[in-house]
């Protein structure tokens, strides 16, 4: 049975994806912020297990997992979680910054950092979720692209360094997509949310599941994905 560890599977694209992988039989361990979320998250997902650390301070992911016991093989290691907070370079604090770029960046390279022994013993597969702000930045998005752009990078070095070891890593770019994430976006845009314009958290899940499920001789390594209309 294969074994899944999911960032951000509370919510949006990351919830639908570790539903679809309890579905099939898969194990899944969700990763929370903390104990509280953790059990809100086994209740919305019966049949998963947990782990608890804080994206927001990567510094503090090696001493939290020191304290739970790891799974002796992980087969995916899935980093869906983010955060995304708007405005112009000219009136971004420095914390609006921090924040972004340890969720969406340093955290993601620290659990990596520290779950790459089980994932070369298990040749197991690093799936970034990216973003289409990770190809291309636009006016009032510069924090939350900057941590993109260099989610990319830690994507293409970590392939190329951990191919000797059988581990496989994936970027996906998903457009705008229909999750509570878009809709607090929407909000600092100060724009209506219409759902039905965007991608389905489904349709990015189906796309997560099709880099996984490659044989072992295939290797999608970016997959950009689009809004149909």
């Amino acid at each position: 049975m294969p074994t899944h560890l999911i960032t951000g599977a509370g919510s949006g694209i990351g919830a639908v994806l570790a539903r679809r992988l309890l579905d099939r039989g898969d194990q899944v361990i969700a990763l929370a912020r903390d104990a509280g979320r953790a059990r809100e998250i086994a209740a919305e997902l019966p049949g998963a297990t947990t782990l608890v650390g804080d994206l927001a301070q990567p510094g503090r992911i090696s001493w939290a997992l020191s304290k739970q016991h790891l799974p002796d093989r992980i087969d995916s290691l899935l980093h869906v979680a983010g955060v995304v907070d708007l405005g112009s370079v000219a009136d971004l604090a420095p914390t609006v910054w921090e924040q972004q770029l340890a969720v969406n960046l340093v955290a993601p390279a620290e659990l990596t950092r520290l779950l790459l022994p089980i994932l070369r013993v298990s040749g197991g597969h690093v799936v970034f979720v990216n973003s289409g702000a990770g190809l291309h930045a636009h006016a009032g998005w510069s924090a939350y692209a900057a941590s993109k752009h260099g989610l990319k990078a830690l994507a293409d070095a970590l392939r190329s360094e951990e191919a000797e070891h059988g581990v496989r890593v994936t970027s996906i770019f998903p457009g705008r997509t229909a999750t509570p994430m878009q809709q607090r976006v929407h909000q600092q845009e100060g724009l209506e949310y219409e759902p039905e314009r965007f991608i389905s958290p489904d349709a990015v899940a189906t796309t997560i599941l099709t880099a996984l499920d490659l044989p072992r001789d295939a290797h999608l390594t970016d997959l950009t994905v689009r809004p149909g209309r």
